[in-house]
């Protein structure tokens, strides 16, 4: 019998860490793409990628992503790419507002379809975050997420729907995927245990797994970002329900209670994981093919492998 292919995320680096909090997050183009690579051999299938500037602040500076990948690939490397459009709570991505509050810039966040990938996140949701006494909206109205829906489509890249809460399940991505905005199978990433910083933010639990799960439009597939120290757990079960994995330091800095991990030994752990279930890591090959990539249309991107 056919073993169930899961699709593997790393997420390296993220846009809120610092190295200060764990000295293994890879912040620049070299460090990132060396990462990247040992995940790749390790059993990682897709990189979620955020872009840092010099002195480590978040950026969606299209000429750093372009950097990332382009040595992502000159490793020989084929990993599905995916560039973040959510950027960061620090660096380029914040601008202050009236009244003590900040906000996470629009004219930022754009320029992260830019750098020819084949997927990038798509965050069609609207959160206020609370990072180093500030707090920060991200304000996506439809009217913002059908801009970077459409900008994605024209680009020919597949959107990582991101989604905090039933909420953003049941209206914010389903009224743009039900307006023909991205073609079947839809990858959903599912972030939890981030809501004592994300207002309306879903906690972890199986039970408010499952719940999200139910709310999927069809022909979706997911995987689950486990903030924290739920990503473990939370990993297993996405898996027992039919879901794929996601792992890095973007989402939890710690292998196991007060020690530091890498993002290898976070990509390791899982895969054995996977295989302890009798299933079996995809390759990208295999997770380019259920997730109906390269998209159909559009200018087809830049560092797309066949």
């Amino acid at each position: 019998m056919t073993k169930r292919k899961v699709i593997v995320t790393i997420a390296p680096t993220g846009g809120m860490a610092h190295k200060s909090q764990n000295p293994h997050l890879p912040t620049q183009p070299g460090e990132i793409a060396d990462d990247v690579q040992r995940c790749w051999n390790a059993g990682a299938s897709v990189v979620a990628i955020h872009a840092r500037r010099p002195d480590d602040g978040a950026t969606c500076n299209a000429d750093i992503y372009r950097d990332i990948n382009t040595r992502i690939r000159a490793k020989g490397c084929d990993i599905v790419i995916n560039n973040s459009t959510g950027g960061g709570v620090h660096g380029d991505m914040v601008r202050p507002l009236s009244g003590d509050r900040w906000e996470i810039a629009w004219e930022e966040r754009i320029k992260g379809m830019d750098a020819g990938a084949e997927m990038c996140t798509l965050d069609a949701t609207t959160l206020n975050l609370s990072f180093d006494g500030r707090e920060i909206l991200m304000d996506t109205p439809l009217s913002k997420g059908r801009e970077l829906a459409l900008g994605m489509k024209a680009r020919g890249i597949k959107p990582e729907w991101e989604v905090f809460s039933p909420t953003h399940i049941l209206q914010d991505a389903t009224t743009l995927i039900d307006e023909g905005h991205d073609e079947g199978p839809h990858f959903i990433n599912l972030v939890m245990n981030v809501h004592r910083s994300f207002q309306n933010a879903m906690p972890y639990s199986p039970r408010y797994l499952q719940m999200m799960v139910d709310t999927l439009p069809r022909n979706s597939i997911f995987c689950v970002s486990g903030i924290g120290p739920s990503q473990l757990e939370a990993n297993v079960a996405a898996l027992l329900l039919g879901g794929h994995a996601r792992v890095g330091l973007e989402d939890n800095l710690y292998f196991r209670q007060g020690e530091l991990a890498t993002n290898v030994q976070l990509t390791e752990r899982i895969v054995r994981i996977i295989r302890e279930l009798d299933m079996e890591p995809a390759s990208p090959a295999e997770a380019r093919a259920l997730m109906g990539l390269p998209r159909a249309g559009g200018v087809r991107p830049a560092f797309a492998i066949d």
